[in-house]
């Protein structure tokens, strides 16, 4: 495919909001869904300001200033705690709300887990979840984004702790966590107004119930796993590697609270965005379905068990998931503060403003990609595509931020997509496009419904 055809609808993007609207408005909007509250300059402005009374942003789409924050000078733009108000919850101090030292010897100790070799260890578990989502897939109308919920949670109870989604703890926080997703918005209050510490954040109760839940049976994992560390045997998997691993600057190991933060947040990048990115993923191949029988073929030559080998093979496999997390990123935005002074092209950006990152806007660019809103997995094969790429593609943050299970979540997707691909045919139902909003992650206001059908052997 090297192009979008003309008589194929484009992917579905929100409506952007007028130019103008009032401060509350935009705060409801906001609220609701950051895309459809953003207008439709920003997919062409460079960068973009926004006051309110009670702090500046600036959304900067110029990869010189993306480069800046994320990679040249991350000390110096640290996450904001406005964002992490709303997960703190169910995250506590995991490594994805913190900052400075704490941050850095959370990672010294999270990323041997997911370095290449250990990638290859886990591959068996993620093959395993994979062809268990094809064995529970059924045929005629399906809720995917239920079903890649359901695989993708799978995929992070068998690489972390050796069980599958069917055991009892495993299925409870995997429904408690559906329970949390509709409960959470992506932003509360204390993302808006300066709230003293003290202040309690206003989380809804249905939002503390469930992640007080959640962290509880992570908890008994953990446990459990502690006591078969001291006896001896536990398995060798993610959670055995992660808390038996001492950071080589203090000899530290994570506590058993620190280990139910970090686990929290395993499951929530690791089973949330996946599954948003397969969802998307199946529906822009039931939306384009010459692309579904050139990865539906691909599959096939590898066999019904590929060896982690093969994963080098899906090439267009992999070019259809990157396609499709340049156009529904599972994380859309990120939010930074600045320390210092800053000159942000020619404007005085004083300390304290938020720095807003969006791959949402920056992989939609129209100064940055050809045909920004066009499905089309061909451009990753081109060096235009590439260099589009280097400049505005973000689907894992960058720098010493970037996401720790990156290389995972590319040898996740398509094999996943490869397992599904081969089994079943994925179609569009007419008149139920889906509308992408964003709640934790990029997901379709009311799911992604398609008809599926199982290939001829």
């Amino acid at each position: 495919m090297t192009g979008c055809p003309v008589h194929r609808p484009l992917p579905p993007k929100p409506a952007p909001r007028p130019d103008k609207v009032s401060l509350l408005g935009y705060l409801r909007l906001f609220r609701r869904d950051i895309l459809s509250a953003q207008p439709a300059r920003l997919y062409h402005a460079w960068m973009a300001e926004f006051r309110t009374p009670f702090f500046r942003s600036y959304m900067c789409n110029d990869p010189a200033l993306v480069t800046r924050v994320l990679n040249e000078r991350p000390d110096d733009f640290p996450k904001s705690n406005r964002i992490g108000e709303g997960l703190a919850p169910l995250l506590g101090r995991s490594v994805f709300l913190t900052n400075g030292e704490e941050w850095k010897r959370q990672r010294r100790i999270i990323d041997p887990a997911f370095e290449g070799g250990r990638l290859k260890d886990t591959y068996p578990a993620m093959l395993a979840a994979g062809q268990a989502a094809v064995a529970r897939l059924s045929e005629g109308e399906v809720e995917v984004e239920e079903a890649m919920s359901h695989a993708a949670a799978d995929v992070i109870f068998r690489t972390l702790f050796s069980i599958p989604i069917e055991n009892e703890v495993a299925a409870r926080v995997f429904h408690e966590f559906r329970a949390y997703q509709r409960t959470q918005p992506i932003l509360n209050l204390a993302a808006f107004l300066p709230l003293p510490r003290w202040m309690p954040r206003l989380h809804r109760r249905a939002t503390r119930r469930s992640a007080a839940l959640i962290r509880g049976l992570i908890a008994q994992l953990t446990a459990e796993r502690a006591a078969a560390i001291a006896a001896g045997t536990a398995p060798d998997d993610l959670a055995t590697k992660i808390m038996t691993t001492a950071d080589p600057q203090t000899g530290e190991r994570f506590d058993a609270s620190e280990m139910v933060d970090q686990v929290a947040i395993f499951f929530l990048a690791g089973h949330e965005t996946s599954a948003s990115a397969l969802a998307w993923t199946l529906y822009l191949l039931a939306l384009y379905p010459e692309v579904q029988d050139e990865v539906a073929a691909e599959a096939r030559s590898l066999g019904d068990s590929p060896d982690f080998a093969a994963v080098g093979r899906l090439k267009r496999a992999r070019d259809v998931f990157r396609e499709t997390l340049r156009l529904y990123p599972p994380v859309p935005m990120m939010v930074r503060e600045n320390r210092c002074p800053e000159d942000f092209r020619g404007r005085k950006v004083a300390p304290g403003a938020q720095v807003v990152l969006s791959p949402w806007h920056l992989h939609r660019h129209d100064r940055l990609w050809a045909n920004p809103d066009a499905f089309d997995p061909a451009r990753w094969q081109t060096e235009a595509g590439r260099q589009s790429a280097r400049d505005a593609f973000l689907p894992f943050s960058a720098g010493p931020r970037v996401c720790t299970g990156a290389a995972f979540a590319m040898i996740e997707g398509p094999l996943l997509l490869a397992l599904l691909l081969r089994s079943f045919r994925f179609d569009r139902i007419e008149g139920a496009d889906p509308v992408p909003v964003a709640h934790l992650t990029v997901r379709a206001e009311n799911g992604i419904r398609l008809r599926v059908t199982r290939r001829a052997a």
